[in-house]
C-alpha cells in the first residue's frame, strides 16, 4: 500500500490523493509514466521528488518517517511493509487501574513465535524482548495495554502502534475484542470461549491462592488467543481497507493460525464460576 501512497507528500491531502488514483494511476509507476493532467507542474515535480524517497524509505525499512508523515488515521498503511517488525501484543492484570493494579500475565505473537510472561516466574523478560520489534498491534492498547506497561515496569515504549480499536471502527466494527471477533465471524473453540477479562482475573486470583496450575495454564490460553487472533483482524481489516479504497493493490492471505501452546481446563472454570456464582452480579 506504500508504493501507491501520496497523502504522506508534503501539501498532498487524502482528497488529492484520492482524485489521482480515480485518474487512473493507482501506483508510482503509473504516475512516473504518466501524471495526471489536473496537478500542477510544481506539484507534479513535488510528487517525483518524494516518490523516489518513498521508494528509498520502504527498501530502508524506516518505520518512523512514514509514522511521522502519514496522517494517524492512515497509519495502518505500513503493516504489509513492516509485517516483519511487528509484535502483537496484550495483557492480563488484576484490575483496570494502573496505580492500584499489577500486570499478571503478557503474551506476544510475532507472526511465527508465541511468547509469554508470567508474573513471578518470567515477567521482567518483556522488557528486553519487546526490543525486538519495532511496530506494536494490540486493542484498545493506546488507552490500556501500553499506558498499563509503562507504569508498571517504568519504561517508555517508544515502538511505532496500530490499535485495532480505531481502525475496526472505522471500518463499522465496534465494542470489545471479542464482540469484533464474533463480527468477523472468527470463533473461539471450547471453554475458551467462556473466559473473558473479568474471569481472567479470577483465575489469577485462583492460582495465587490455590497453586492450582490449570488456573494459570487456562489463564494464558485465553491471554495467547488474544493475541493470535489480533493478527487474523489486522490481516482483515488491512484488506477490508484496500477494498475499500478500490486502489488494485494485493491484498493478504489469510494467516494460519498456530496452535495455541495451552489448552482451558473445563473442570476449573466450572469450579471457579460456581465458587464465584452471583460476585458482583456477574453470573
Amino acid at each position: 500500500m506504500l508504493n501507491r501512497s501520496f497523502c504522506h507528500i508534503p501539501s498532498i491531502g487524502q482528497a488529492t490523493e484520492s482524485k489521482i488514483w480515480k485518474s487512473q494511476i493507482s501506483d508510482f509507476k503509473d504516475f512516473i509514466s504518466s501524471p495526471p493532467v489536473f496537478l500542477s507542474g510544481n506539484k507534479k515535480k513535488l510528487i517525483l521528488q518524494h516518490i523516489k524517497i518513498t521508494k528509498e524509505k520502504i527498501v530502508l525499512k524506516d518505520l518512523s518517517y512514514f509514522m511521522q508523515n502519514l496522517p494517524s488515521c492512515e497509519h495502518w498503511r505500513v503493516f504489509k511493509e513492516f509485517r516483519g517488525c511487528v509484535a502483537y501484543l496484550d495483557i492480563e492484570t488484576t484490575g483496570l487501574s494502573d496505580f492500584q493494579n499489577t500486570i499478571t500475565t503478557i503474551s506476544l505473537f510475532d507472526g511465527k513465535n508465541i511468547k509469554y510472561y508470567v508474573n513471578g516466574i518470567n515477567l521482567n523478560d518483556f522488557k528486553e524482548d519487546i526490543k525486538d520489534y519495532e511496530l506494536l498491534i494490540t486493542y484498545n492498547g493506546k488507552t490500556f495495554d501500553i499506558p498499563f506497561i509503562e507504569k508498571f515496569f517504568q519504561i517508555r515504549l517508544r515502538h511505532a502502534h496500530l490499535d485495532l480499536r480505531y481502525i475496526l471502527k472505522s471500518l463499522g466494527y465496534s465494542g470489545g475484542l471479542k464482540s469484533c471477533e464474533k463480527q468477523l465471524d472468527i470463533g473461539r473453540q471450547g471453554s475458551v470461549a467462556d473466559v473473558d477479562g473479568f474471569f481472567a482475573v479470577l483465575l489469577w486470583s485462583d492460582y495465587q491462592k490455590t497453586g492450582n496450575i490449570k488456573s494459570l495454564e487456562t489463564l494464558l490460553s485465553y491471554n495467547i488467543e488474544d493475541v493470535l487472533n489480533l493478527e487474523y483482524l489486522m490481516v482483515e481489516a488491512y484488506n477490508q481497507k484496500i477494498e475499500k479504497f478500490c486502489v488494485n493493490a494485493e491484498l493478504i492471505p489469510k494467516p494460519v493460525k498456530p496452535e495455541n501452546p495451552f489448552n482451558t481446563d473445563e473442570v476449573t472454570i466450572n469450579r471457579i464460576k460456581d465458587e464465584n456464582r452471583g460476585f458482583s452480579g456477574y453470573y
